[in-house]
């Protein structure tokens, strides 16, 4: 008895393990997304997703309401703000190794 308890022990550590590993990679796919959008905003370009190892990564940019809007301390300068969101998502739900991580930023242009 005392063997099979550490066998299942042992099988759920490394399913643990193998989920924080998952966990710990969708966060930088989605950190990837997020600095790809960032620079796809400042350049004027447009925002798309991609496929980064596996993970689908879906990077949309918004411009926010009211913008452009004057800067208070200069007379003719606006500045537009962009919220940027990426989602990074490898598997499909209920798989054991399914991770889903999103980020999201606000960048001025």
């Amino acid at each position: 008895a005392v063997i099979a308890v550490m066998a299942r022990l042992a099988v759920t550590q490394n399913a643990t393990n193998s989920l924080a590993i998952q966990q710990a990679r969708a966060y930088q796919a989605a950190q990837a997304g997020l600095e790809y959008g960032i620079v796809q905003v400042l350049a004027g370009a447009g925002c798309a997703g991609f496929v980064l190892n596996g993970f689908a990564i879906d990077v949309v940019c918004t411009l926010a309401p009211n913008s452009p809007v004057a800067v208070p301390e200069e007379s003719v300068a606006l500045a537009s703000f962009y919220s940027i969101t990426a989602t990074a998502e490898y598997g499909s739900v209920g798989d054991p190794d399914y991770a889903f991580r999103s980020l999201t930023a606000v960048v001025e242009k």
